[in-house]
């Protein structure tokens, strides 16, 4: 199954349809990017394969999909420092190079679908940590991921399973 991601005119935010429905989303700050790059905010286009799921135990139960699903902890981050040999790979924490750490106070990270974005093979500085998560209220721009309600995101996980792919792309011209 594909998942298509749409920006709508303001570049920040988009549609994301599936043969299940569709909701709203929020992109990254940067719009949506052809040539993404660490730091700049930009949703990549491309398609996407869903690698698994993480999630908060201590909030959610663990979704129900076809992906496999793994809880996440106070010790998991993401390497995001391109000169470092981890980058774009979870990473436990204390880690000494630049990271994310997914377990947030803000509930973003509460179920996040990694996205096979710049994974095989990993290129330094082509973007790290692009994920499917969680919105924050009214839809912030997210920092280069696709974010949904936490309602709608549980939803579409009901329908992945594995080989499913997210598809990014640009609206087209009007």
């Amino acid at each position: 199954m594909d998942i298509l991601v749409r920006a709508e005119v303001s570049g920040t935010h988009g549609r994301l349809v599936w043969p299940g429905g569709s909701f709203r989303c929020a992109l990254g700050r940067g719009g949506i990017r052809t040539d993404k790059r660490e730091g700049d905010g930009a949703t990549p286009v491309g398609r996407f394969a869903l690698r698994r799921v993480l999630f908060r135990s201590d909030r959610i139960a663990a979704p129900r999909t076809g992906l496999p699903v793994s809880p996440i902890g106070p010790a998991d981050g993401w390497c995001d420092d391109p000169s470092h040999a981890d980058y774009n790979r979870p990473v436990s924490l204390p880690f000494g190079a630049s990271h994310e750490e997914l377990w947030r106070e803000d509930g973003v990270y509460d179920a996040i679908v990694v996205l096979g974005h710049n994974d095989e093979p990993v290129v330094p500085g082509a973007g790290s940590a692009v994920f499917m998560h969680v919105a924050k209220a009214g839809y912030e721009p997210t920092a280069g991921c696709v974010a949904l309600a936490l309602p709608d995101l549980l939803r579409l996980l009901e329908d992945c399973r594995p080989g499913d792919s997210i598809v990014v792309e640009t609206a087209p011209a009007r």
